[in-house]
């Protein structure tokens, strides 16, 4: 039964996206006979590269996911290198699940009523200590250079790069590791950049390259907290799927594969930076320089995280707050009355959507849980382990940029008669939440000692029973 899960696993992944890929490259060449594409055309590609503000939105695109991806891990790498086997770092450690539970619009909102110019934290500081009697003038959300879009995806994918540096610690020995080059004279902080950071980076590649995937096609944020004009390229794709004139999906269809394609260059110059920086480091250790400055660097490294989870937390506040306020005037730090309204006048219209979003979540992730374990145990039992292309494969939907197949995977439900159903809506949920699970159960899973299961065995026990 448990040989029957890796296939079965690889085939509920990579069956929706390898059809969503093709209903998609079908469009982006013409060909939808169902909205009279019967012949293969570039007249797609050079629809789009005639749209206003296309080369604006991938520059932005760029620029948001590569500057949120190198900004999350540089604060996990310099928070863990300073601070791991400390106080604080357990804290941050209880915080973590919390704060990657909060949905990502959810915290793009919460920053949205924080930091707005009539947000609560200018609230909170007027006009006393900002001397403001009405909302400053700055633009927030939606700054043109997207600083705000790439602070909300700092906010979600610093916590899940954290919680991936601690699935990778618990494998590389990270404690005798930065021991030993404690004893020959190295700083905690430099002791770990060199001596830990080098064992877990290889299992934080993936992570970090969905991250970048994640960053530079993010659609639920990017309406939220990116820039309007022009808007990102995923966020300018949803807009031409959505139009009303059915002509424009041959031209949506064929930005997809640029979102794709955009997705596959970013990836390469990360690993081609991934070289660069391995060469440097070499010579960075090799220079044998043991670190100093602790006093200031310590602090450096805790602020940030710190912010990250207080800022999550007080968007989160800020949310509550204004869902239950009634009249409010700026600059006034709490409302001048409360009510329920808003939630006794929408109770009926959200209790649907909420019971379909609960019963979504918990089936697609009970399922990806069966899955996920039910792979790794078979690994156990084999004694062998997945290979680095079934890895890939395995967080592929990942790693593809969401707007680049769902169309298409939108036009093979429609063929099968899954639109619009259960079944179809869970499976892709399914697509997504399979990778993240087994990419947190993995590593813990694996540094389990077999040698307990062995003992379970010899003692009479089942193999199910002492899974």
């Amino acid at each position: 039964m448990l040989r029957l899960l890796p296939p079965l696993t690889l085939l509920l992944l990579l069956g929706p996206v390898a059809a969503g890929l093709l209903g998609t490259l079908g469009p982006a060449f013409g060909y939808l006979p169902a909205l009279g594409g019967e012949l293969l055309t570039l007249d797609p590609w050079r629809a789009l590269m005639g749209a206003p503000g296309l080369w604006g939105s991938l520059r932005l695109s760029l620029f948001t996911g590569f500057a949120a991806t190198l900004i999350s891990l540089s604060l996990v790498v310099l928070f863990c290198a300073a601070w791991q086997g400390t106080r604080p770092f357990r804290w941050f450690q209880r915080l973590l699940s919390p704060l990657l539970s909060v949905p990502h619009v959810t915290v793009a909102f919460g920053l949205a009523f924080l930091l707005a110019p009539s947000g609560w934290l200018m609230r909170l500081i007027s006009p006393w200590a900002s001397g403001f009697q009405q909302p400053p003038d700055y633009l927030f959300p939606q700054d043109t250079l997207g600083f705000a879009l790439i602070l909300g995806l700092v906010l979600k994918e610093t916590p899940f790069l954290f919680l991936m540096a601690l699935a990778a610690l618990g494998q590389a020995q990270a404690g005798p590791a930065r021991t030993v080059a404690r004893s020959l004279g190295y700083s905690p902080t430099s002791a770990w950049l060199k001596a830990v950071f080098p064992r877990i980076y290889p299992q934080m590649r993936l992570p970090i390259l969905a991250v970048l995937a994640y960053g530079l096609s993010v659609v639920d944020m990017a309406l939220v907290l990116g820039p309007t004009r022009p808007p990102t390229l995923a966020v300018q794709l949803l807009t031409w799927f959505n139009d009303s004139d059915l002509a424009m999906r041959f031209q949506a269809a064929a930005g997809a594969v640029l979102q794709l394609l955009l997705v596959l260059l970013a990836i390469t110059v990360w690993l081609g930076l991934e070289r660069l920086t391995l060469r440097a480091g070499r010579v960075w250790i090799a220079a044998g320089g043991r670190g100093g400055g602790e006093r200031w660097l310590r602090p450096l490294a805790l602020a940030p995280a710190a912010l990250v989870a207080l800022t999550v937390i007080l968007g989160l506040a800020s949310l509550v707050v204004w869902s239950a306020a009634g009249p409010w005037r700026f600059p006034d730090a709490l409302p001048q009355s409360w009510s329920l309204r808003l939630w006794s006048g929408q109770a009926g219209v959200l209790l649907a959507p909420s019971l379909t979003t609960g019963f979504l979540g918990l089936g697609s992730a009970l399922i990806a849980a069966l899955l996920a374990l039910g792979c790794l145990e078979l690994e156990v039992r084999q004694g062998k382990r997945l290979t680095t292309r079934a890895i890939w494969l395995l967080y592929l939907p990942l790693l593809v940029p969401q707007i680049g197949f769902l169309f298409g995977l939108q036009v093979l439900f429609i063929h099968l008669g899954m639109d619009g159903t259960w079944a179809g809506l869970l499976w892709s949920h399914l697509v997504f939440v399979l990778p993240y699970v087994f990419l947190s159960l993995r590593d813990p899973y694996r540094a389990w000692d077999p040698r307990y299961g062995r003992s379970a065995l010899c003692l009479g026990a089942s193999p199910f029973r002492t899974l």
